[in-house]
């Protein structure tokens, strides 16, 4: 049997054990507002799908998430690169990047409120707190690049174009994907908290609010599942996309 399979076969193995504790827990509980069965929460989840709302909330959900996802990206490693090869850039930098890290999500959500029209809410804090990760990470990339290489290079008048693309890009790319997909796990959690608050007419988190708004715990589980599916897919293609990159270096 291969690593592979093995390791399909441990993935199901605790998804199943999971599945069962979660039986067992309702069973033991035995109320559906507080716990409600993974039968239950099967066929209201299908429910769900099927209702003409579904594929709108998503699709906006996932709209938000991504252009936050982006905005952040672009500017992480813009301002990353600045900061990178500017010592003074950098250490004007740290205090922001303190500050920016050490603000509860819920304060940047509660502000965002006051700052912004309801479907901008989402996307400004998903930006927010994604952009310190994608900015230290660039930092760290470029400051791990071999001064003496650097130094060579600029001795041997080699181009600048070969020096970004040979030198510096195959260094900074490690630490580019490993921001990326943090920035993404903290992207999903992050909306769904804001859509909760700001309440956009058509978002997963308001599915979820106005679910708990009436007690509907398995209704509440339903949404649960599909944003942990979203983030499921796209973390994913995120690997997918550090393998290939790392194979290309």
């Amino acid at each position: 049997m291969g690593s592979t399979t093995r390791h399909s076969l441990a993935t199901v193995s605790s998804v199943l054990v999971l599945i069962l504790i979660w039986k067992l827990l309702s069973l033991m509980i035995g109320a559906e507002i507080i716990l409600p069965a993974p039968e239950s929460t099967v066929r209201d989840l299908l429910s769900v799908v099927r209702s003409p709302d579904f594929w709108p909330s998503v699709g906006a959900t996932v709209a938000r998430g991504l252009i936050g996802f982006l905005v952040s990206c672009l500017g992480g490693i813009a301002v990353g690169l600045l900061a990178g090869f500017n010592s003074l850039a950098f250490w004007m930098l740290q205090p922001l990047l303190t500050v920016i890290r050490s603000t509860p999500v819920m304060a940047v959500i509660l502000l965002a409120l006051i700052w912004f029209q309801t479907e901008m809410v989402p996307i400004f804090v998903s930006f927010l707190m994604a952009f310190p990760i994608m900015c230290s990470n660039t930092i760290e990339g470029i400051r791990n690049v071999d001064a003496q290489l650097v130094e060579m290079a600029r001795l041997f008048r080699v181009s600048p174009r070969r020096v970004l693309w040979e030198l510096y890009l195959p260094s900074v790319l490690p630490f580019l994907m490993a921001g990326a997909s943090a920035a993404m796990g903290l992207t999903w959690k992050v909306i769904i908290a804001a859509e909760i608050l700001s309440q956009p007419r058509l978002a997963i988190g308001t599915e979820m609010q106005t679910a708990k708004t009436y007690l509907d715990t398995v209704r509440v589980f339903s949404w649960t599942i599909v944003i942990i599916t979203v983030s499921f897919v796209f973390e994913t293609a995120m690997q997918a996309a550090e393998k290939h990159f790392r194979a290309w270096r």
